[in-house]
């Protein structure tokens, strides 16, 4: 089975900061794909990228983990047999303006290494205002 989800202590809760007016119009979208069991300093890989995005003042991070899934070793790692359900696969998806996308790399290549790392571009869609 998958690792349980990690759960963090008080102290390592992130301060809050202030909110950032929304995103609009054109956005870069960064992912970058993940097992679950890659680590950094004994902490889960993809709760330090988190961590580090919300320190760099980005726009929003979420984790993704996949049920089943082969990367660049052709190796299926799948929820489904007991055995291989060892390091699932994760993405990790950043969004922000490309500006602070592209200025947070040099800091992912630090953590990721080798890792797959995508960039796409997006449009953010503001909500439709509800009718009255």
């Amino acid at each position: 089975m998958s690792p349980s989800l990690h759960r963090h202590r008080p102290e390592e809760a992130a301060p809050a900061r202030e909110p950032r007016e929304p995103l609009q119009g054109r956005a870069l979208r960064l992912t970058a794909y993940l097992g679950d069991g890659d680590q950094y300093r004994h902490r889960p890989l993809y709760t330090e990228i988190v961590h580090r995005a919300h320190r760099a003042g980005l726009a929003g991070a979420s984790v993704f983990r996949g049920m089943e899934g082969f990367g660049a070793g052709s190796r299926i790692h799948t929820s489904r047999l007991l055995d291989l359900a060892e390091n699932l696969p994760v993405a990790v998806v950043l969004i922000d303006t490309p500006e602070r996308v592209r200025a947070f790399l040099p800091e992912l290549r630090e953590l990721v290494g080798d890792a797959l790392v995508t960039l796409d571009e997006v449009e953010i869609l503001q909500p439709e205002p509800e009718p009255s």
